[in-house]
């Protein structure tokens, strides 16, 4: 970096270039909020990926040392999207995050949390952490009503604003007609069996409706082997095998391009939802969390609990979203809801 670049540049630290479609989305709308004349220097995995597709200076996050750092060549610390500060990945990663918070508050940078969930938080020594570090950030948004309900509770008041990948620029749909496009992981609530419902009824859709299935991977390394690991179970009838296809998208934009053309998209994943209907493309849930059942419930769109037995109207339900795009009015409100966490971001502007 030129001296120039440095005191413009600022550290954007998040789940960047995992091949986790998601991050990197809210990634693009970040960029996109960011005052005009910031530098942004993204850490990143597949840093090659990122510095092609978004046009950036990235460093690899992977390594503590490495990511501090670039922090020292920053004016500032803006931690992105998705939910950082949490335990459920692991308790060292929210040591890694709180050691990046501390140490650009040492050094008198700015600490802003954009787009965040809280949470979850299943240690004691955790919430403890948290609820100090709230107090350490100099700008804080949140993405929905339950983080900042938690933040509340601990005295931390901020704003709130929807999911920032609602901030993305939606596409016309142009799928009467096309193909179901699967969304999905591996989750905890489903066991070998626990498929056969969802298998089961995706495989009747298919068939009565005489359309192909596309299985989009949205987290490659966790999604990827999905299909073939369900196919070695014995668990996918032979004609939903047959009507299935596995797809390869390296970036948001590919995948909207894939829901666009969509008659159906039934997503488990909460981005692969967002931006189905961002896409414009009819689409239901598979809830394994509660932040995917509270997108539905926004977008208007049926969405089954896993953690329940299988409705017995869930092939129905399907059936019935087929071809039917979601409401244009609900979109629109959650994407005015994004554009709030640009709010949080605008002090950068006086580091230029």
């Amino acid at each position: 970096m030129t001296s120039a670049q440095i005191r413009s540049a600022v550290l954007v630290c998040g789940y960047y270039g995992e091949h986790n479609l998601g991050d990197d989305a809210l990634l693009q709308v970040l960029l996109a909020q960011l005052p005009p004349a910031v530098q942004p220097l993204v850490t990143a995995w597949d840093q090659p990926l990122v510095r092609r597709v978004f046009g950036v200076e990235t460093t690899a996050r992977r390594s503590l040392a490495g990511v501090l750092s670039a922090l020292g060549r920053c004016r500032a610390l803006v931690l992105g999207g998705g939910s950082l500060l949490q335990d459920s990945t692991s308790f060292r990663s929210l040591i890694y995050y709180a050691a990046l918070i501390v140490a650009a508050r040492i050094q008198g940078k700015d600490v802003i949390l954009w787009g965040q969930g809280l949470g979850p938080l299943r240690r004691r020594r955790s919430r403890l952490l948290v609820r100090w570090l709230l107090n350490l950030a100099t700008g804080i948004s949140w993405r929905d009503p339950t983080s900042t309900q938690l933040a509340r509770r601990w005295g931390v008041h901020c704003l709130e604003g929807s999911d920032p990948v609602w901030g993305l620029e939606p596409l016309p749909w142009q799928g009467s007609g096309g193909p179901i496009v699967v969304c999905w992981r591996p989750v905890s609530q489903l066991d070998r069996q626990g498929w056969r419902p969802y298998l089961d009824a995706l495989d009747q859709l298919a068939a009565t409706s005489g359309r192909p299935v596309q299985w989009l991977p949205f987290h490659r390394g966790q999604d990827q082997d999905l299909l073939a690991w369900l196919e070695q179970q014995g668990h996918v009838p032979e004609r939903l095998r047959q009507a299935s296809a596995l797809l390869a998208v390296d970036d948001p934009q590919a995948a909207m391009a894939r829901f666009q053309a969509a008659g159906l998209v039934i997503a488990m994943r909460l981005h692969g939802l967002i931006l189905a209907a961002l896409a414009g493309s009819p689409c239901v849930a598979l809830s394994y969390d509660p932040k995917v059942a509270e997108a539905a419930q926004g977008i208007g769109c049926p969405c089954q609990d896993l953690s329940l037995p299988a409705a017995d109207n869930l092939l129905a339900s399907w059936q019935a979203t087929l071809d039917q795009p979601p409401q244009a009015t609900r979109l629109e409100q959650l994407r005015r809801g994004a554009a709030i966490h640009r709010v949080v971001l605008a002090p950068l502007s006086s580091l230029t």
